[in-house]
């Protein structure tokens, strides 16, 4: 069975004021609706309309998510540059130099760590309470 395809072609025209325009657009630009026509004939025939919503709380972790993940990755490369750098020395001297430098990095990484997981814990608090 193949499925008939309906063409509209009626057209109704409705007068508002501005202000009624304006509410009709806000509500338009919160939902997934991509046509103006598509929000207002699921309004009027009384479907559902999903409507985006965000939660300020978890998209402050979020962000706080996302600095660390660039620093852990500036962290990351950082660490491979020194690695890098180990490898191409020729004294002792030089090696004692990297040790230190790589204890730098792993308790910079700690903390950073240590940083991550206090914000999933913050996260999963938000969670729990919404």
């Amino acid at each position: 069975m193949s499925e008939q395809k309906t063409t509209r072609s009626k057209i109704l025209q409705v007068r508002i004021t501005i202000k009624e325009w304006d509410a009709i657009n806000e509500k338009f630009s919160h939902s997934t609706c991509r046509k103006l026509s598509d929000y207002i004939r699921s309004k009027v025939f009384d479907k559902p309309i999903t409507i985006y919503s965000r939660n300020q709380s978890l998209d402050d972790c979020m962000h706080e998510l996302i600095r660390l993940k660039n620093e852990l990755n500036a962290i990351g490369i950082n660490y491979n540059q020194v690695v890098k750098k180990m490898y191409t020395l020729d004294h002792i001297y030089e090696v004692k130099n990297w040790l230190l430098q790589h204890d730098q990095a792993t308790g910079l990484l700690a903390v950073k760590m240590n940083d991550i997981k206090l914000q999933i814990g913050k996260i999963n608090d938000a969670w729990l309470q919404s």
